[in-house]
């Protein structure tokens, strides 16, 4: 596990989404999450669309079905999934100007609340569904991740896991250089590996049903990012301020070491799908 050297906290993570509210959604738009090209043709818009279908095909969404959508931003994934796959969706994210977005953006059979994972208040085997869409890495406690989707899933409930990974060979410079500072400017407490996470989901009691290495398909994101924010510094005088000023400013370093650390394979990014096992079964 990557661990940052200066420790991060859910408040950190609020803060750096709640200040930074207004870039990520002019350089990314509401979907707060990578995009996957699958022919490689797609738009940025339809990449990260198709990386929302791809988890709804994968927990084989079914109409009038009670989903959660962990870490939810804007809460586009849950309105879109609400929309094509006529399910219902509990949406919590930490960020309180993101849940004002989704507030002013309301659609039916979706409810967005401020509320952390971790203590999130849900009732036992309330959900058929649920999904974490790079929201784990934020997770302070991520074997109390997996344990609260466990508990809420119902038995046979299914849970989609897109993160972003540590390669399980990384060491040296490709820790030091890149990993630990992601990490640290992206306020991540930590950074797994494939194999952690999937300890971590068997030790809560879930079967892994799949696993897909999409990170050739995914690292597209960071480079048109970084042409968007070069353009909008020599550009827009709101983006330069925000470039000085922010307290979270730091994020920008990020984007040349994301790119890297996808181009050296440092870093990963995986979608893990998991079935809670039921009562009169065991681990698959």
């Amino acid at each position: 596990m990557i661990v940052p050297d200066v420790a991060q906290n859910a408040e950190a993570v609020a803060d750096h989404y709640d200040e930074l509210d207004s870039v990520y959604r002019r350089f990314w738009g509401d979907h707060v999450h990578h995009g996957l090209w699958i022919t490689g043709q797609e738009t940025p818009a339809e990449a990260v669309e198709m990386l929302v279908d791809t988890v709804g095909d994968r927990l084989r969404l079914q109409s009038g079905e009670a989903c959660v959508d962990i870490g939810c931003g804007y809460g586009s994934t849950a309105r879109r999934l609400a929309l094509t796959r006529r399910v219902r969706v509990t949406g919590l994210t930490i960020s309180a100007e993101q849940a004002n977005y989704a507030a002013a953006h309301p659609t039916p059979d979706v409810d967005i609340q401020v509320c952390d994972w971790l203590s999130n208040g849900l009732t036992d085997s309330s959900a058929d569904a649920a999904w974490a869409i790079e929201s784990s890495e934020h997770m302070v406690d991520k074997p109390g991740f997996f344990a609260e989707a466990h508990r809420v899933l119902s038995p046979g409930g299914r849970l989609v896991v897109c993160a972003w990974l540590a390669d399980t060979d990384a060491r040296g410079w490709k820790v030091r250089h890149l990993l630990e500072p992601i990490c640290r400017e992206g306020r991540l407490p930590s950074m797994g590996t494939r194999e952690e996470y999937e300890a971590m989901a068997a030790a809560a009691g879930f079967a892994i049903v799949g696993y897909e290495d999409v990170s050739s398909r995914v690292a597209r994101t960071w480079t048109i990012c970084a042409h968007r924010l070069l353009k909008a510094l020599l550009l827009d005088r709101e983006t330069r301020r925000l470039a000085v000023r922010a307290r979270n400013r730091v994020f920008i370093l990020s984007l040349p070491r994301l790119i890297l650390a996808y181009r050296t394979g440092a870093m990963r990014y995986g979608i893990f799908t998991l079935t809670k096992v039921g009562k009169d079964e065991g681990p698959r």
